[in-house]
């Protein structure tokens, strides 16, 4: 079984076999002081983590906003005058 936890010190003297492991199996998880710090994962799983679940359009069309009728027309009046 490979392991996916690294010492700190190991990840850093084996950074390559950490990145390799990380593209070929699973994320690694590094450790620093017996505790978790950090995950090292391929760019896929990244990518797959941080892309929306869903399009901009879906995202609106299911606001509960949708059905409202909104006012967003701008106000004509002039600015108020400021003392600088």
């Amino acid at each position: 079984m490979i392991s996916n936890v690294w010492q700190l010190q190991d990840a850093k003297s084996k950074f390559s076999q950490l990145v390799a492991r990380a593209m070929k199996n699973k994320p690694q998880v590094v450790t620093k002081h017996g505790n978790n710090a950090v995950v090292i994962l391929s760019f896929e799983e990244y990518q797959k983590i941080i892309k929306p679940k869903k399009g901009l359009v879906e995202f609106f069309r299911d606001s509960p906003l949708a059905g409202l009728d909104l006012d967003i027309s701008r106000s004509r009046e002039l600015p108020r005058d400021i003392e600088l």
